[in-house]
């Protein structure tokens, strides 16, 4: 039984990645940390935004955030992701087509 206190508790006014969707950004995550690009991720679920950050040093400010945002899923997509300067990389309805921008940063790195 989940305490109605507990962070776990089930928050119908959060915005969530559902396993699907961390799977995609995990898959991406994992290529990147053995390519020693990234180091560490936080994740973070509000009211109209789930965020997933990307860190090269766990005390810097994140290089990229993965944003889900429901409310521009008719619009310019629900998926997008942003540099560490706010600039918006890429956005788009399909996260493994949003993603891909981060992929091609993960073939400069290798070459």
């Amino acid at each position: 039984m989940i305490n109605a206190n507990s962070p776990l508790q089930f928050d119908p006014d959060r915005v969530v990645f559902d396993r699907t969707e961390l799977n995609v950004i995990l898959s991406v995550y994992g290529k990147m940390v053995a390519a020693g690009e990234w180091r560490d991720y936080a994740l973070a679920f509000l009211r109209d935004v789930a965020v997933f950050s990307v860190f090269r040093r766990a005390a810097e400010h994140p290089i990229y955030r993965i944003e889900k945002r429901p409310r521009l899923r008719n619009a310019q997509g629900a998926y997008a992701v942003i540099g560490m300067d706010g600039q918006v990389l890429k956005r788009g309805h399909d996260l493994p087509t949003v993603l891909r921008v981060l992929e091609r940063k993960l073939i400069r790195a290798v070459n």
